[in-house]
């Protein structure tokens, strides 16, 4: 018979999804440290005996990979190995009473909203003054910075909303305390990250406050790039575009998901924009920064995408030339009001129809590294893998862009630093090059 552990508990936390669950469990981490528990996260062989899962339920392979890891976890204390396991997350926000019935080896589930109340389980005390003082998972010279939760957006195939709620900015104030503490702690590189960038401010201030935003943080000592995620093309604020243009430590990079570039797919999206209206503000955003990265994300196989409809995006994709295009696959929501089409575009097409996009921002990336050769560019290196230092340059976030990569068996760089970089080849993703100075 199993009996309660003596020892002192120790909590694995794993997490699931997208870079905002990433700021959530390093937001759990650093209260249950500050509690006076061991924590880790995502630490294979640890003889932790708590488990706090953090869901993902954005699509159907998110949502799967949830729950296969619950019920991994489910069965590790069904023999005893953990003691207790908690979810937390997207996945549990909306399916709890399903997953409750389904999965009763958890032993309490909660909402991505609910913290304090997953701390309490622990007889731990949520800490408001630790508010800007987290830990974070991340390689010590980045991090993920997320500037408020929720959406108001209505787009017609997401179900964030419903798990996440309405948008809350939080303060500057204290944004620029959480910009310090992680300078102080050596992160040279923070993300910001939202379900939505340019709508912050509106609810705290009555107007967006973006370009305001990224004015406070350019002057943080020891910031030196401040990169910018998810940022809806509806109503979008061009001062952004001044702001980043004038600021030294803002990267010339703006990550802008389309999803669409038909208008009757934009329509039925509910992305409240045209093809037109996109490219206008692409050719303004290229207007005042030049230099400018633009990523984007794209979802193919929306309920109704005819060939023709595909085909619109695949042009305006060859047209613009997005220096980075990530694609979806469309996922059937329920309680979104594009559950109520019938999801008619069979799984085996919308493959096809990601695959043959993604060929085409194959040919156009590789077509732009080709460019960069003989140039020498300003590196940032994460980690060393192999036989090489692997680094980005401004125009490339963490696990989803570009990589630049340096022969470790000839050169020497620190992790974390900065080095001028010749390239000398590059392939369709990856840039070659050697260290010039550092």
């Amino acid at each position: 018979m199993k009996t309660k552990s003596l020892r002192q508990d120790k909590v694995n936390v794993i997490t699931l999804g997208c870079s905002k669950n990433i700021v959530d469990s390093e937001n759990l981490i650093t209260q249950l440290a500050a509690n006076d528990f061991e924590v880790f996260h995502e630490k294979e062989d640890s003889d932790a005996n708590i488990v706090v899962v953090n869901t993902c339920g954005f699509i159907d392979l998110a949502k799967k990979e949830s729950i296969d890891t619950i019920l991994h976890y489910a069965k590790l204390k069904s023999e005893g190995s953990i003691e207790k396991l908690y979810v937390t997350g997207c996945l549990s926000q909306r399916y709890k009473e399903e997953l409750e019935a389904e999965i009763p080896e958890v032993d309490a589930f909660f909402g991505s909203m609910e913290l304090p109340g997953l701390l309490a389980k622990f007889n731990a005390n949520y800490q408001h003054e630790l508010i800007g003082e987290r830990m974070h998972s991340t390689p010590m010279h980045y991090a993920y910075m997320k500037i408020s939760e929720g959406c108001n957006r209505t787009c017609s195939f997401c179900a964030i909303p419903l798990m996440r709620g309405n948008h809350v900015s939080r303060s500057i104030d204290d944004l620029v305390k959480e910009a310090r503490h992680l300078a102080q702690m050596g992160v040279k590189e923070i993300m910001l990250i939202a379900q939505e960038l340019t709508y912050y401010g509106l609810d705290l201030y009555k107007k967006r406050e973006l370009a305001t935003l990224l004015r406070e943080l350019n002057d943080v000592d020891g910031i030196e790039w401040i990169r910018l995620h998810y940022a809806y093309p509806t109503k979008f604020p061009l001062e952004i575009m001044d702001a980043m243009a004038a600021l030294p430590h803002v990267c010339n990079y703006l990550d802008m998901p389309i999803q669409h570039a038909n208008d009757a797919v934009l329509s039925r999206m509910k992305r409240q924009i045209t093809q037109q209206e996109t490219r206008q503000l692409i050719q303004d955003c290229r207007s005042i920064v030049p230099d400018l990265t633009l990523r984007t994300t794209t979802l193919v196989g929306f309920p109704g995408e005819t060939k023709k409809e595909f085909e619109d995006l695949v042009n305006f994709a060859n047209e613009i030339q997005f220096d980075r295009l990530g694609v979806f696959q469309y996922s059937h929501e329920e309680d979104t009001s594009a559950h109520l089409f019938k999801d008619n575009v069979s799984r085996k097409e919308k493959e096809r129809r990601a695959n043959e996009l993604m060929e085409v921002q194959r040919e156009i990336s590789t077509e732009k590294n080709q460019n960069k050769i003989g140039k020498t560019l300003k590196v940032l290196f994460d980690r060393k893998e192999g036989e090489y230092f692997i680094g980005r340059t401004e125009g490339d976030s963490p696990e989803v862009d570009n990589e630049v990569l340096v022969d470790a068996n000839e050169q020497f760089v620190r992790i974390g630093d900065f080095a001028m970089v010749h390239i000398n080849d590059a392939n369709e993703f990856d840039l070659f090059g050697d260290i010039v100075s550092s």
